[in-house]
């Protein structure tokens, strides 16, 4: 023992070096850390983190947001620093409305929450260019991410200033304020060999940097295992639990950086799904495996607005967390971990000063406990690793039943309080209702000038990245081809073909000024092939191709070294054979002329003549129309039917891009709504303006508000009460209820009451919220007692009672009960009311 104590000894003075511990009236002030955890103003915390982007989302958001997440059991939130949001040209900056970073770390304290900070500042997240702004691509000799001169310069010169934004406001918790840990780096293993020595020498260096600027917290770095000295290396993945190998010394606490709760999406991909008790049971794994903290990537996704969407990337994002696009509580999600934090907060001594133990109860089950000797302070995780069959199993001369692929969590060792796949937590279902204000959109149209012989300046087509310079998505190409009439061919249907070969990402296409046709590549292939018939005519024909982007890398090596935009242009099918174009000379138009104009504000729509839509417009137009604001006070949303590809303003605000005409697998839009935030909108009048890149009809455009007004239960006899029903007081484990049953429990959000139950079912119920059906057996009372305990109220409990339900007779015999119940919430009247 005593060896073990002096081995804590020097642990915990080797992570005094890390970070200082300030005295203020006695009070110690800072962040130190030994193998155990963080200790943050002198205490051990058990922690649990979001990420939530201050940029994916509108300052007005962020309280609700915090507070939402606060809520949920979080006591972190995490963010991103985007460098090229702040500095979009070298030396200018930018920190105001969505950008205003210490406003957000603020609000992050006021809340009572702790904040990490990654800086990176390189950081990935599907994010335009990684992060990184364009004009670093242009700083001479520049390689990112390595032992490169420009690069280190630069990069020290950004992290240095966000640091100090960041001391002098008091921001971090050395200083009293929220910030607990930075991140510097982002996932550099991946690309780590494609540098060689410059890679080891370039992550040695950036540790280095980070910590001499004396933050006095920790800094981590996630997916690094050679981590510097003090830097702590974090976990990253689905499954931490089981695929970290661990910090890189033994004195560094576990921590795990991201916990995916679903998957970005790109444009062609169908939804992405992680279910609540997937991700609850990696979260009590790593709890029981010694992981001190937790962050959830996202915990709220949000919308990358404007071009800040990486390369094909949806303008939702991370829709599935439990807190969705909207900042609506996605459910059961965001229920099931909030009592998934409760149940680890009960277990909080025994996990941060208890003595961990594992036992084997069967081949597939095994039992992590943590029991300070000589007290009553024990916490234990019964683990099945079964994934097909329930088990029971017996521990400590207790029973205790175990769902397949599951963790139990007992925080005295005895009583089951969660189990990570029951979930007892209500489920909800997201509607989108047509907005009774805005039925009827009046459209106007105006279309974008198609070039037909700019001035040539390049024998070769130009580079998209370097001609947009991350400032528009859009560049026109032109050139000339003379055709004499003994080059056609003279047969009826057979016309030369157009093709052009791009290294990506879109294209639409025009000879004479006539559209013939459009392609594009994906995300996991960005290149592609355009291929169409042209009608050329004798004499001069004009070749016009407009090209473009959906955002910039995101990832891997040598980004500054990645291309874009046709390299091969070519007629076939003519007499004299295959004509190459491609070094015809070319002329070149950065952006749309609409652009220049400014079409999408109100001044700017002024200065060109729009005609009113008749029928589907004609590729390259800009659409406008006004509208008042929905009704309420729910998100809004405009649903794209009838369009193809572009980009949507909001009184002159982008809101993203969207596409309609890639679908997904499954035959729909991978996305089809567009968040219009309540912020950008005026009471009435507001302008709505469109540029379409193809043929497209905007009357089918819909204004939608956005809901999670209908919500369920599903929960059977054999759940566990809810977590709520105990809570640890003096030190003691206690019941706070006499007899603690398993309920369904519903609430509405937004003081909003239950007017209708819409399904009700006692016995074996199918289905999903939103789509429940009765079963073989069936309470005739089911709808009666729901109506009876929920009808009119916030909130209700409905116990799972045979006897509430059955009275005297039994109607299903014989079987586990279920109830499923499916209401639905408003500010309505209940009586006025119709189900």
């Amino acid at each position: 023992m005593a060896g073990k104590n002096h081995v804590f000894l020097i642990a915990t003075l080797l992570s005094l070096l890390v970070s200082s511990v300030v005295a203020h009236g006695g009070k110690q002030v800072g962040v130190t850390y030994d193998e155990r955890s963080l200790i943050i103003n002198g205490k051990r915390e058990l922690l649990f983190s979001g990420s939530i982007h201050y940029p994916r989302s509108t300052p007005d958001m962020w309280p609700e947001l915090i507070l939402k997440a606060k809520r949920g059991g979080l006591n972190v939130i995490q963010t991103y620093v985007f460098w090229n949001i702040h500095e979009p040209e070298q030396g200018k900056f930018n920190f105001e409305g969505p950008y205003d970073l210490v406003k957000f770390i603020k609000t992050i304290g006021e809340n009572g929450m702790f904040a990490t900070l990654r800086l990176g500042p390189f950081i990935q997240a599907e994010w335009n260019h990684g992060g990184l702004p364009y004009w670093l691509r242009e700083i001479p000799d520049i390689i990112f991410r390595s032992d490169n001169a420009p690069f280190k310069h630069h990069m020290e010169k950004f992290v240095t200033k966000i640091i100090d934004m960041m001391k002098e406001e008091k921001l971090f918790a050395s200083q009293g304020g929220p910030i607990i840990l930075s991140q510097i780096e982002n996932e550099y293993n991946t690309v780590q060999l494609a540098y060689k020595n410059l890679g080891v020498s370039y992550i040695q260096w950036a540790g280095n940097m980070a910590l001499g600027l004396n933050t006095g917290v920790p800094w981590v770095m996630c997916k690094q295992k050679d981590a510097p000295g003090p830097v702590i290396n974090t976990c990253n993945g689905r499954h931490c639990g089981d695929t970290f190998t661990g910090p890189n010394k033994p004195n560094k606490p576990s921590l795990w950086t991201e916990n995916w709760t679903a998957q970005f999406r790109v444009f062609g991909d169908p939804p992405s799904q992680r279910s609540a008790e997937d991700t609850a049971f990696s979260v009590a794994r790593w709890f029981s495996k010694n992981g001190s903290l937790v962050n959830y990537y996202m915990y709220h996704g949000g919308t990358n607005f404007d071009r800040t969407a990486a390369s094909f990337v949806t303008t939702r994002y991370y829709d599935e967390a439990p807190l969705d696009e909207y900042g609506l509580q996605r459910e059961p999600k965001w229920g099931h971990l909030k009592d998934l934090h409760r149940a680890l907060n009960l277990c909080k001594k025994a996990l941060l000063w208890g003595n961990p133990n594992v036992q084997k109860l069967s081949a597939d089950v095994e039992a992590r406990f943590y029991e300070q000797p000589g007290t009553k302070v024990c916490a234990a995780f019964l683990a099945s690793n079964n994934s097909k069959e329930a088990e029971t199993v017996k521990f400590r001369g207790q029973e205790y039943y175990l769902p397949a692929r599951s963790i139990s969590i007992l925080p005295d060792c005895k009583t089951v309080v969660y189990n990570t796949m029951t979930v007892v937590s209500q489920h909800n279902s997201r509607n989108f209702v047509k907005s009774r204000k805005t039925n009827k959109l009046e459209w106007n149209m105006y279309s974008e000038t198609i070039p037909a012989q700019l001035q040539v300046d390049s024998s070769l087509p130009k580079e998209l990245y370097n001609l947009t310079k991350d400032k528009t998505d859009y560049v026109w190409f032109t050139t000339t081809i003379n055709v004499d009439r003994r080059d056609m061919n003279e047969r009826k249907r057979i016309n030369p073909v157009l093709r052009v070969a791009s290294l990506g990402h879109a294209m639409v296409a025009f000879v004479n000024g006539e559209f013939i046709g459009s392609a594009h590549g994906s995300q996991i292939e960005k290149s592609f092939v355009l291929q169409h018939s042209v009608d050329l005519k004798p004499g001069i024909n004009f070749v016009t191709l407009l090209g473009t982007l959906v955002g910039l890398p995101d990832s891997g090596a040598y980004m500054e070294h990645r291309y874009a935009g046709p390299r091969g242009v070519s007629i076939l099918g003519l007499n004299t054979g295959t004509l190459d174009l491609t070094s015809n000379g070319w002329g070149h138009q950065v952006g749309l002329s609409g652009e220049t104009a400014k079409l999408f504000t109100k001044e700017g729509g002024g200065k060109v003549t729009w005609t009113k839509v008749q029928k589907a417009g004609p590729p390259v137009t800009w659409y406008k129309t006004h509208f008042d604001a929905p009704e309420g006070k729910s998100p809004v949303a405009v649903r794209m039917t009838g369009m193809n590809k572009g980009m949507i303003w909001i009184n002159g605000k982008s809101i993203g891009r969207y596409w309609m005409t890639y679908v997904s697998p499954l035959g729909e839009p991978t996305q089809s709504e567009y968040h219009i935030p309540r912020s950008y909108l005026k009471p009435t009048d507001n302008l709505m303006v469109i540029f379409e890149e193809e043929e497209a009809n905007p009357e089918k455009i819909e204004i939608l508000t956005v809901n999670r007004d209908t919500i369920c239960s599903y929960v059977t006899e054999y759940h566990p009460p809810s977590v709520k029903s105990w809570e640890r007081k003096n030190n003691k484990f206690t019941p706070v209820v006499d007899n603690a049953k398993p309920a369904a429990h519903l609430k509405c959000p937004n003081q909003k009451k239950i007017i209708a139950v819409q399904f009700a079912s006692f016995g074996d119920p199918l289905g999903t919220c939103g789509d429940y059906a009765v079963g073989t057996c069936h309470s005739l009372v089911s709808k009666q007692v729901v109506e009876e305990h929920c009808l009119g109220k916030t909130s209700c409990d409905i116990p799972i009672d045979k006897g509430l339900f059955a009275g005297k007779k039994d109607d299903c015999p014989g079987i586990s009960k279920t109830l499923a119940v499916q209401v639905k919430c408003s500010t309505k009247d209940p009586k006025r009311s119709a189900n």
